[in-house]
């Protein structure tokens, strides 16, 4: 009797829709205060290193002497600690969820 059980459950289970998104296909929407990912305005920033010694995860790197800003998307958890120290408000928080990375690289900026 279990097969039968089974069978119909699997039946049952064939014919429906999957109770998941496509992810690639259908991205989410971004909801209201939602912490998407971390926006970085080389305009206003003074390379102080505050936001890199804050960051619990060392996920940003900043070079004082050379004025380069740097980000490892990969270990960022977008706590918003670095954008709460940031004195000059060059470092935000969008509700827009970027787009999924598979390589380990670095994201960086240089002041010209």
């Amino acid at each position: 009797m279990p097969y039968f059980e089974m069978s119909r459950l699997a039946l049952k289970w064939a014919m429906s829709r999957p109770p998941t998104t496509r992810y690639p296909f259908q991205p989410r929407r971004a909801i209201a205060g939602s912490r998407g990912q971390l926006v970085f305005t080389k305009d206003n920033c003074t390379y102080c290193t505050a936001c890199a010694l804050k960051c619990p995860t060392s996920a940003l790197q900043v070079n004082r002497a050379q004025k380069k800003w740097g980000i490892d998307r990969l270990r960022c958890i977008t706590c918003g600690y670095c954008v709460d120290i940031c004195p000059k408000d060059s470092l935000t928080l969008s509700t827009s969820h970027g787009t999924p990375s598979v390589m380990r690289s670095r994201e960086s900026h240089k002041s010209s």
